[in-house]
């Protein structure tokens, strides 16, 4: 049912954990002046939007949800 394998020599793993390339990788780019203001309005809306939504959700979560004052109508009152 099942054939059996030829053993896989490993030792080209070994010799690659040794080899290290003397090849760096480019610097990074250096981020100016307008990026980053574009990214910090950027980052700063999207805690406005989360922080906003908080305090508005807050009241909706909050379990004093049933109305302190009930509206009676004047058609059930009896003449």
């Amino acid at each position: 049912m099942f054939r059996r394998r030829e053993p896989v020599p490993f030792a080209f793993l070994a010799e690659a954990e040794k080899y290290r390339s003397n090849v760096e990788p480019p610097p990074r780019e250096r981020v100016d002046r307008g990026q980053l203001m574009v990214r910090t309005l950027v980052g700063l809306t999207v805690v406005g939007g989360l922080v906003g939504s908080l305090l508005f959700g807050l009241p909706a979560l909050s379990e004093q949800t049933a109305p302190q004052h009930t509206q009676h109508s004047e058609a059930s009152d009896p003449r």
